[in-house]
C-alpha cells in the first residue's frame, strides 16, 4: 500500500506535466492567444485518443511509438481548439461567476415579468400586448395598470404624457394623471443614507434636521435642515434600495419594448425601443444626484431670467443633494398669493417663457419638466427653477435647425420649413420632398392663417403630419416639445390668453435678427478671418511654389501606398496566411504522394522510410492549416 501511493503520485505528475506540455506546444503552433480551460481540455481529450492511435506502435518502435504519440497529441489538440474556437468563440461564453449572477437575475427578471404580466392581463392589456389587429390598449387600462406597476412604469407614463406625436389626446389626457407621490421613507432609513453619504449622522452634519420630510416622491424625499454657518437649505435624499429596483424594471421595459416593436404595429410605429432607451438613460440620470448637481450649475451659470437655488457642492453625493433654501410657493398653490398681490401674470408668464426658451436656444442646457410644483414664485415676484433631475441638452446644430424652423413657420415659408424640419428629424432616403411641402404648405394655411390656434394644437398636427412621411425625431427635440408642453399648462394657468407660439416665434426671430445687426455680422467676420489668417499667410510661399515647379516642369503628384501602419499590417496578414495555406496544402499534397509509394528502407517492420516522412509532413502541414484555420474562426 505504500509503495502505490509513491508510483500514483509519479503517475499523476507525469501526466500533469505532459498535459502541460501539450497545452504549451498547441499554443505556440496556433500563434495566438487561447483559453486555458479549452486547451486542458483539448490536450486531455488528445493525450487519451492519441495513445490508442499508436498503441500498435508500442512493440514495434518503442522510440517511434512515443513521438508519435506526442505528435498525434499536439495535432489533436490543436485540432480540438480549431473546432472549439468555430463553435464556440472565445468571448461568447461568460464567466462562471458571471453565469451565477445572470441565473439570479433571470430568475428575478422573471419574477416580475410574472407580476407585469398579470398586472396588465388584470386590467384587459393582453390583447394589446399579442399585438392582435385593430386592439390598441384602453386609455384608462393603461393608467391604471402603469400607476400598479411601481415607480419605474409611472415615470414611463409621464413621459409618454407628454408625447403628443405619439398618443391620442384620450390617452394624453389619462397619462397626465399619473402621480409618483408615495409614502415617505422612515426617518430611520433616511438617517442610515445621509449617515453612509456625508459620513456622520444628518444631526451632526446640520445645526437642525427637520425629520418630516416636505414632499416625497417615487425616487427621493426632501427635508429642510439649517447649515451650523446659519443657512437655511433643503436636503433631497434618494429612497433606500431604489437604484437596483429601478434597474431591473429599466432592463424589462426596454425588452418589452422589443417585443412591441417586433410584434405589434403600434409599437414599430412609436419607435418603442428608441423611446425605451432615451427614458432609461434620463432615469438613470435621475438615481445620480451629481447629475443634477452638475445641471444645477450649468444653467445657473447661463441664467439671468430665472433663479436657480444654490448648490452645496461640499455636502453633494450620489444619493444626497443639499441646495439653498428659497422663499416662495410653488406655482400649483400660488393663486393666492398672486391675487392678493397684483402681480402682473403677463409678465410673469412671459418672463417664464423666455427663460426657458434662452436655455434651449442659447445654452443647449433646459429644465425638461417645468411642471408648476418645479416652478417657485418668491417673495420678491420673481420665479425660480426646482428640480433639475431631467433636462434636455441640444447641440449648436439642433439649436440653430429649430430657430430656423420657427421662423420658417412664421414666414409661411412650406420650402424653408422643410429645409428646417428635414434637419431636426430622420428621414427615409425614397422621400416625396415635394409633397411634403405641399404638406407643409396645409399645414401653415391651416393653422396660422386661419386666426390664431392653441400652440400645442398646431405641434400635435406638426408631429401627426411628421409620421405621415415616415420622419423620425430626434429625441433631443422631442425633448424640447415635451418641456413645451409641459410649460404650456403652467403658462396658462398663469395667464389663460398667453401665446406661447407667438413668443417662441418672437424670441426666435430676435435672435436670428441680432445675429444680423452689422455689429454681430463684423464681430462673426472678424472671427472667422482670425481663424483663417494663418492660412491666408501661407498661402503666398505655397503658390510661390506651385508655379516655380511649373515652370521648371517638376510639379508631381506624391501618393504614398500604405502608408498607413493599418494597411500594411491588413496585407502582411493576408500574405502570411496565404503562404501557410499554400505550404500547409503542398506539404499535405507530398505526404499523400510519400504514403502511397511503396518500397524504399525499412525504419521498422511495418513502417517504410517514405511513409515515416510522409507522417512528418502531414503532421507539418496540418499545423499549418490548423494555426489558418484557426485565424480565421478567431476574427471573423
Amino acid at each position: 500500500m505504500s509503495s502505490g501511493l509513491p508510483l500514483l503520485s509519479l503517475a499523476l505528475l507525469t501526466g500533469f506535466l505532459l498535459v502541460g506540455g501539450l497545452v504549451w506546444a498547441s499554443r505556440r503552433l496556433l500563434g495566438r492567444p487561447v483559453g486555458t480551460v479549452r486547451t486542458c481540455v483539448g490536450a486531455l481529450l488528445a493525450f487519451s485518443l492519441s495513445s490508442v492511435l499508436a498503441e500498435q506502435m508500442r512493440r514495434e518502435s518503442p522510440g517511434l511509438y512515443l513521438a508519435l504519440t506526442v505528435a498525434c497529441a499536439v495535432l489533436l489538440t490543436m485540432t480540438f481548439i480549431v473546432i472549439a474556437e468555430a463553435l464556440v468563440p472565445t468571448g461568447s461564453l461568460p464567466h462562471p461567476s458571471e453565469i451565477v449572477r445572470s441565473a439570479v437575475r433571470r430568475v428575478s427578471r422573471s419574477r416580475r415579468y410574472y407580476q407585469i404580466t398579470r398586472i396588465a392581463v388584470r386590467h384587459g392589456l393582453g390583447p394589446a400586448l399579442r399585438g392582435r389587429r385593430g386592439r390598441t390598449p384602453h386609455a384608462r387600462s393603461l393608467r391604471l395598470a402603469l400607476q400598479e406597476a411601481g415607480v419605474t412604469f409611472v415615470k414611463f407614463g409621464q413621459v409618454l404624457s407628454t408625447r403628443r406625436d405619439l398618443l391620442s389626446p384620450a390617452f394624453l389626457d389619462e397619462l397626465s394623471h399619473l402621480q409618483d407621490k408615495v409614502e415617505p421613507a422612515s426617518s430611520t432609513e433616511i438617517e442610515r443614507v445621509l449617515t453612509e453619504e456625508l459620513g456622520g449622522s444628518p444631526h451632526a452634519v446640520f445645526a437642525e434636521f427637520d425629520r418630516t420630510p416636505l414632499a416625497a416622491a417615487s425616487i427621493g424625499q426632501v427635508h429642510r435642515a439649517r447649515l451650523h454657518s446659519g443657512a437655511e437649505v433643503v436636503v433631497k435624499v434618494q429612497r433606500p434600495g431604489i437604484r437596483p429596483l429601478v434597474e431591473r424594471d429599466l432592463d424589462i421595459v426596454e425588452r418589452l419594448a422589443a417585443t412591441l416593436q417586433q410584434r405589434t404595429r403600434w409599437g414599430r410605429a412609436f419607435g418603442a425601443v428608441e423611446l425605451a432607451r432615451g427614458f432609461s438613460a434620463a432615469l438613470l440620470e435621475e438615481l445620480d444626484f451629481r447629475v443634477e448637481a452638475r445641471n444645477m450649475t450649468t444653467v445657473a451659470a447661463a441664467q439671468p431670467a430665472l433663479r436657480v437655488p444654490a448648490l452645496h457642492e461640499e455636502l453633494t453625493t450620489e444619493r444626497v443633494l443639499v441646495q439653498e433654501w428659497l422663499d416662495g410657493v410653488p406655482l400649483s398653490k400660488a393663486e393666492p398669493i398672486i391675487a392678493e398681490h397684483g402681480l402682473d401674470r403677463a409678465r410673469l408668464a412671459r418672463d417664464l417663457l423666455t427663460g426657458l426658451l434662452i436655455q434651449i436656444m442659447r445654452d443647449g442646457t433646459f429644465h425638461a419638466d417645468p411642471h408648476p410644483g418645479n416652478i417657485l414664485l418668491l417673495r420678491d415676484g420673481t420665479l425660480a427653477l426646482l428640480d433639475f433631475g431631467s433636462v434636455g441638452r441640444l447641440d449648436g446644430q439642433l439649436r440653430a435647425s429649430l430657430e430656423h424652423l420657427l421662423v420658417a413657420v412664421g414666414r409661411n415659408d412650406p420650402a424653408a420649413m422643410s429645409d428646417a424640419l428635414l434637419e431636426i428629424v430622420t428621414h427615409p432616403e425614397q422621400l416625396d420632398r415635394p409633397s411634403l411641402e405641399r404638406a407643409l404648405g396645409q399645414f401653415t394655411a391651416r393653422h396660422l392663417n386661419a386666426g390664431p390656434a392653441p400652440a400645442m394644437d398646431m405641434f400635435t398636427d406638426l408631429f401627426r403630419l411628421v409620421a405621415a412621411y415616415d420622419l423620425a425625431v430626434h429625441p433631443e427635440i422631442a425633448a424640447v416639445f415635451r418641456a413645451l408642453a409641459t410649460l404650456e399648462g403652467t403658462l396658462t394657468r398663469l395667464d389663460p390668453s398667453f401665446d406661447l407660439f407667438a413668443e417662441a416665434q418672437e424670441h426666435a426671430s430676435g435672435q436670428f435678427t441680432e445675429r444680423l445687426h452689422p455689429s454681430s455680422l463684423q464681430e462673426a467676420l472678424a472671427d472667422e478671418t482670425l481663424n483663417l489668417l494663418p492660412v491666408l499667410r501661407r498661402l503666398p510661399r505655397r503658390l510661390d511654389r506651385i508655379t516655380h515647379s511649373l515652370e521648371r516642369g517638376r510639379l508631381s503628384v506624391n501618393v504614398r501606398l500604405f502608408a498607413d501602419d493599418r494597411d500594411r499590417h491588413l496585407v502582411t496578414t493576408l500574405l502570411h496566411q496565404t503562404l501557410l495555406t499554400v505550404l500547409g496544402a503542398t506539404a499535405a499534397v507530398v505526404a499523400a504522394l510519400l504514403l502511397g509509394t511503396a518500397g524504399g528502407p525499412q525504419v521498422t517492420p511495418s513502417v517504410s522510410l517514405f511513409q515515416l516522412m510522409g507522417y512528418a509532413l502531414f503532421g507539418i502541414g496540418s499545423v499549418l492549416i490548423l494555426r489558418v484555420l484557426f485565424t480565421i474562426f478567431r476574427h471573423p
